[in-house]
């Protein structure tokens, strides 16, 4: 418990100590073309995850409507060929 208590203050301090300093960080580029990959980086990144949205959205549906018409339950009497 003790360890646990220490970690904590250590890491309040330590943030304190980034909150306190006076120096601006730059996070986002400041040259126009890098701005423009960052942009473009997170249309990729959100359109795909929108994409794999859609296709499970769709495969879900199919699962559904398949279940529906009873098509996943194995019947016996239907005959197979050897």
């Amino acid at each position: 418990m003790k360890r646990m208590l220490t970690a904590l203050i250590g890491m309040f301090i330590s943030a304190a100590d980034l909150f306190a300093q006076q120096d601006k960080i730059d996070v986002f580029p400041t040259v126009s073309y890098d701005r423009f990959i960052v942009y473009q980086n997170l249309i990729i990144f959100w359109a795909g995850i929108i994409g794999l949205i859609v296709i499970i959205k769709m495969k879900l549906r199919e699962i559904e409507r398949t279940q529906k018409l009873g098509i996943d339950k194995e019947e016996k009497d239907i005959p197979v060929l050897d």
